[in-house]
């Protein structure tokens, strides 16, 4: 039986020998994928963090571009804001001008805007009362020819007049003449307020 024992102790040595070295090679290949996972998941932790802070940033430089085109717009707002009030000051100051200046400026609108000499005036109900013949004889006087003639009619307007002859109308209100000038002195304009 000894020789039994031994046999079976030497194949148990070995079997031993060789859990032992199984064992060693298995916990060698675990370390290696474990070093080789951690150092994946290290890699894409990076990569997480860095994507994460372009992100951040790309998102903070656009904010920063939304403000400033919100500044833009708001400054710009601001100054078309202070044209159309210098356009509406432009306009006050034309009705509060002295009579003589105010029916010297009609008569030279209406010789001006007059194709035949021979148009109706019309005018607001004011002005028609208060200018309107004197500004239709000083038209028909600069024009030498002219037989302009006042309007019954009125029309809801602030200050200047309007030309008919039939069914062609020259609209030289105060209204329209300013807002045809905004359109060209816009630039004008915005330089003195502005600059």
């Amino acid at each position: 039986m000894d020789g039994i024992e031994k046999i079976t102790g030497r194949i148990a040595e070995d079997a031993g020998r060789e859990v032992d070295g199984i064992l060693t090679e298995a916990r060698r290949q675990a370390d290696e994928i474990t070093a080789r996972y951690e150092a994946q998941a290290k890699r894409e932790s990076e990569e997480i963090l860095a994507r994460g802070k372009r992100n951040a940033e790309e998102r903070v430089e656009r904010l920063a571009s939304v403000a400033q085109l919100d500044a833009r717009k708001l400054e710009l707002a601001a100054k078309q804001e202070m044209l159309a009030k210098a356009y509406d000051l432009a306009l006050e100051k034309l009705l509060q001008l002295p009579e003589k200046e105010y029916v010297a400026l009609l008569a030279d609108l209406a010789v001006k805007a007059s194709s035949t000499k021979k148009e109706a005036v019309i005018f607001s109900q004011k002005d028609r009362t208060r200018y309107g013949k004197a500004v239709v004889t000083q038209a028909n006087e600069k024009l030498g020819d002219g037989r302009l003639t006042l309007s019954e009619q009125t029309r809801p307007i602030k200050g200047g007049l309007i030309l008919s002859d039939g069914d062609v109308e020259v609209n030289c209100t105060f209204e329209t003449l300013v807002r045809l000038q905004r359109g060209e002195m816009d630039r004008e304009v915005a330089k003195v307020l502005f600059d």
